[in-house]
């Protein structure tokens, strides 16, 4: 704020004006004196004033036409009338035009026209300090929001990479299902999609619980996990528990304890015959409903040690075959309702990550994926060789 206090006092009496002039400039502050309104119009025009002082009857403008374009010109600086028309309508018409802070009676009281201005300068530097008060808390409010963003992209890149070493971890134990979770959550995020599901928060639940679907696999015995020959009773009880053992797994993780429900239901079937629950229909959460129609799909487009992969069309009759009975018929009209070609790039783009994680020898966050492929992409070549993307340590 300008330390130097600033008047413009306007009256067309010249002895009246050098009066006013002088009992100001003795209070201390510097005085810009006009005859003219016009000419006073143009001083504001070249500088700020913290206070306007205006006599109501000049020849050609008002005091509170003046006032009033005044305050078009410099809207915080405070205005004072004085007037020697004692009539209602004199102050009405200036209080309305002008915003008047102060009209005060020709002749003045010396001390109560000083005690006016010091209290317009007063409050005009209230005024100001509130402003830049104001200012400061909006600039913050903007840094905060910006760090908020921060720190929000910040946890969508460390849970974009627990949830890769989560998958990672299970690959390293269950190498069938590598792939087939990648897949499976993209596949069932699409069909959700297809459905009008549009709340981000809700297709990201939807999609980690059918990425993280076998993760309770983690809690399997090896010799169960990976025993090449058929289950036994015993055996199967035990493979059973991998939901339920996914479930409490993910309940220790806030932000995944919405997509845990998915993992607890994942084998649940419509018509109720699955488990661990044997819930039916919409008893059965609708992301672990839609993850039944992308597992099916996936599992017999997939190559399998015991079979080769079906196609497309295969795959779609035996999933109309069992809608209804294993699998949510809504969904599986979703998933039939779209092409062939988005369901093979889906897969797509799964096997180029699997190419980098064979190539790099890790599991980069997907937001490298996503950028290697953009970039891929605009140069129209194959990925053979880790790219330099910007930001990206290779």
């Amino acid at each position: 704020m300008d330390e130097v206090e600033r008047l413009l006092v306007v009256d067309d009496e010249a002895p009246i004006l050098h009066a006013l002039q002088r009992t100001f400039e003795a209070a201390g502050y510097e005085v810009t004196a006009c005859a003219d309104p016009a000419e006073a119009l143009e001083r504001l025009r070249e500088k700020p004033f913290q206070v306007l002082s205006a006599d109501y009857m000049m020849p050609g403008m008002t005091g509170a036409e003046f006032l009033s374009q005044a305050k078009g010109l410099q809207p915080e600086t405070i205005r004072i009338l004085l007037t020697a028309a004692h009539d209602f309508s004199a102050a009405v018409d200036a209080i309305n035009n002008g915003e008047i802070f102060r009209i005060l009676p020709k002749p003045w009281n010396r001390v109560e026209l000083l005690g006016t201005v010091r209290q317009a300068f007063d409050t005009y530097a209230l005024r100001e300090k509130n402003r830049q008060l104001t200012a400061i808390v909006q600039s913050q409010n903007s840094e905060l929001a910006a760090l908020n963003k921060g720190l929000e992209a910040l946890v969508d890149e460390r849970t974009t990479n627990l949830l890769d070493g989560m998958v990672a971890v299970l690959d390293y134990r269950d190498t069938e299902t590598q792939w087939h979770s990648r897949r499976v959550s993209r596949f069932t995020r699409r069909i959700a999609e297809q459905l009008g599901v549009t709340d981000p928060h809700h297709l990201r639940t939807i999609e980690m619980g059918a990425l993280l679907h076998d993760i309770g696999k983690i809690g399997v015995r090896d010799a169960v996990l990976l025993k090449p020959g058929p289950l036994d009773t015993d055996e199967w009880v035990e493979m059973r528990e991998h939901p339920h053992l996914g479930w409490a797994l993910l309940q220790r993780i806030e932000f995944l304890r919405d997509a845990s429900i998915i993992v607890l239901q994942h084998q649940e079937r419509f018509d109720g015959k699955g488990y661990p629950g044997g819930l039916a229909g919409e008893q059965i959460v609708l992301g672990a409903r839609l993850f039944a129609v992308a597992d099916t799909y996936d599992a017999i487009t997939s190559d399998r040690p015991y079979r080769k992969a079906q196609s497309h069309d295969a795959a779609l009759l035996e999933m109309q075959r069992v809608s209804g009975t294993q699998l949510d018929p809504q969904g599986v009209n979703a998933f039939c309702a779209l092409a062939e070609a988005e369901w093979k790039a889906i897969r797509h783009d799964v096997e180029k990550i699997s190419l980098l994680e064979k190539e790099w020898g890790w599991t980069p966050p997907k937001r490298v994926f996503d950028q290697i492929r953009e970039v891929a992409m605009r140069q129209k070549q194959p990925i053979s060789q880790p790219p330099a993307v910007e930001g990206v340590k290779t």
